[in-house]
């Protein structure tokens, strides 16, 4: 898990390792300021990022396409992209409607997070009911010790001995001498959470034993449709487990393999929310440099068979107002009740990609 400083300063010579630090998100340092709010990013050239948006506007005028880039033609309702150096990846811009872009945003926030899913927080404060209720309401959550010992506890979650958590107003928090955080800090470190089969991180493979709810019926159809262009013709894609993935100004997700799932013929299903990204994708080796492109609400990408065994990351997220391209959401999310959720999004970045296990 630690590496040696050898062995860090071998990684750091990695072609996906210096691709990851050429668009990550650097300070200026020069700045009179040490708050980073008030702090410019430094600049970024992002020339060699590919931008399929642009390349589906330049399809649609004269039918051109960039050298190794393939459409699928005829066969789905949205064009889907391939790339000829990486079988099995498959790009569909746009490919959600706005409608659904919120409907899942909404969702991810609100359903996703709740138990028996599991999200980063449950290690320490075990199974947290309605984390952006409590954060929208300002409330605290506050350790309570109890007589719960461990051989009382559910083995679905994490629990410590004697301890418990719950939400309290803040009024209600000062009277407690307890360990305390707010809910509005707890929902900006949601860093995952998990739907279906659950995914035990400690172990680093899914636990069928642990308590989970299926996939939600309009997210597995909404999978199943979205899957098609990376199976054969009758083959249909069955989702198991999804891990929903947030992220803030900042936050980078390292080149991996999602290499858990039994079958890598069947594809991972990945949907973006909110905030603009650049996304990497190497090859079987982090030697080998990675293709950088953008990633906008609404995108889609799909990974399958041999892309599956590429190396492949999120070194930037874009949460500023030019960049972040997130003005179709702003509109839609002008309700009342929505406001909450837009103000979460307008500086973050919601993934969600699901799978089939078995």
């Amino acid at each position: 898990m630690y590496q040696s400083e050898n062995n860090r300063e071998d990684s750091e010579r990695t072609a996906f390792r210096r691709t990851e630090k050429k668009y990550k998100l650097y300070y200026d340092n020069n700045a009179s300021s040490k708050n980073k709010k008030n702090k410019q990013p430094k600049p970024v050239d992002l020339t060699e990022v590919l931008d399929f948006r642009s390349i589906l506007e330049c399809h649609h005028r004269n039918l051109e396409l960039p050298q190794g880039v393939v459409v699928l033609q005829d066969k789905f309702s949205s064009p889907v992209f391939s790339l000829q150096n990486h079988p099995g990846f498959y790009f569909i811009p746009g490919a959600l409607s706005i409608e659904k872009q919120c409907d899942l945003v909404r969702e991810s926030l609100t359903e996703f997070p709740q138990p028996p899913n599991r999200t980063n927080h449950n290690a320490i404060y075990g199974p947290i009911h309605n984390l952006f209720v409590a954060a929208k309401e300002g409330k605290i959550l506050v350790e309570e010790k109890s007589p719960i010992t461990s051989h009382e506890c559910s083995s679905d979650f994490d629990c410590r001995d004697g301890e418990e958590w719950k939400f309290f107003t803040e009024k209600e928090a000062s009277l407690r001498k307890c360990k305390s955080v707010s809910g509005s800090s707890l929902l900006r470190k949601l860093r995952w959470s998990t739907l279906g089969l659950q995914f035990d991180w400690s172990n680093r493979n899914y636990n069928v034993s642990l308590q989970h709810n299926k996939i939600p019926e309009a997210l597995c159809e909404l999978a199943k449709q979205l899957a098609k262009p990376a199976l054969p013709a009758g083959v249909e894609f069955q989702p198991e487990a999804a891990i929903v993935n947030y992220f803030a100004s900042g936050d980078t997700l390292g080149g991996h393999l999602d290499d858990m799932e039994a079958d890598w013929s069947k594809p991972i299903v990945s949907l973006s929310l909110g905030c603009k990204a650049i996304f990497l994708l190497g090859g079987k080796s982090r030697e080998d440099a990675p293709l950088a492109m953008f990633l906008r609400s609404g995108d889609v990408v799909l990974m399958a068979g041999e892309a599956r065994e590429c190396f492949h990351g999120v070194p930037r997220i874009f949460t500023d107002k030019e960049n972040a391209e997130i003005g179709h959401l702003e509109t839609q999310l002008t309700q009342e009740d929505d406001l909450c959720f837009l103000n979460y999004i307008q500086t973050s970045r919601i993934n969600i990609n699901i799978r089939q296990v078995f």
